[in-house]
């Protein structure tokens, strides 16, 4: 069974606090979601394997470590996008791919616009990164296109998520870690987190109203 990392760093509690003050515009919200995705990545890269490799110093060899694992970077579009560029920050020679899913209004189902997957990918683990775990079908989705890929480990990094999308996303990929910086209550009538923090990708991008 998948498990669920709820950050307790507290870096990372009193920026989520900033993400949901409704004073927050979008250039600040933009740097915390970035930051909050760096501290996230590299609690979710914590645990993975390492091998032994030997670097020289200006004054001689030094044994040191590095990742075993291929690891990519799978944002969601379009909320995900401000969250590569923290994970990109922590792990540069990442591969990144893109998702582009939308929430249909009416039946809170994903309807797929963009899908960049190469045939063949080199990531062995894959990062899926999408600011709100909600519903959980836009997570679902993503995780169907990249197994489908071959991609055998996933991880998702979300920011907020309500407890009914980490049902339905382990119920559907048991296997699948989620790294989330606060859960919160539960979803509201029309499939928002509540209390959340409003349209993540709105508030990003100054795109409409977050009231």
């Amino acid at each position: 069974m998948g498990a669920i990392y709820e950050s307790k760093h507290p870096l990372v509690g009193q920026k989520i606090a900033g993400l949901r003050d409704v004073e927050t515009g979008s250039a600040e919200f933009r740097r915390l979601v970035r930051s909050l995705s760096w501290l996230l990545a590299y609690e979710a890269t914590a645990d993975r394997p390492t091998e032994t490799i030997s670097v020289k110093t200006p004054l001689g060899l030094a044994e040191g470590s590095q990742l075993i694992e291929q690891v990519g970077i799978v944002p969601i579009l379009r909320a995900g996008l401000g969250m590569a560029d923290g994970v990109l920050d922590l792990l540069p020679e990442a591969e990144v791919w893109h998702v582009g899913l939308y929430r249909d209004e009416h039946t809170l189902k994903p309807m797929e616009y963009y899908n960049k997957l190469p045939k063949q990918p080199k990531m062995t683990l894959a990062l899926l990164v999408d600011p709100m775990l909600a519903t959980g079908g836009s997570a679902v989705h993503a995780c169907e296109l990249v197994k489908a890929a071959g991609v055998p480990t996933l991880r998702l990094i979300t920011l907020i998520a309500a407890p009914e999308g980490i049902d339905f996303l382990h119920t559907r990929y048991p296997e699948v870690d989620i790294f989330v910086g606060a859960i919160d209550e539960r979803l509201n009538d029309v499939g928002f987190i509540y209390p959340g923090l409003g349209d993540a990708g709105d508030r990003q991008f100054a795109t409409g109203s977050h009231d």
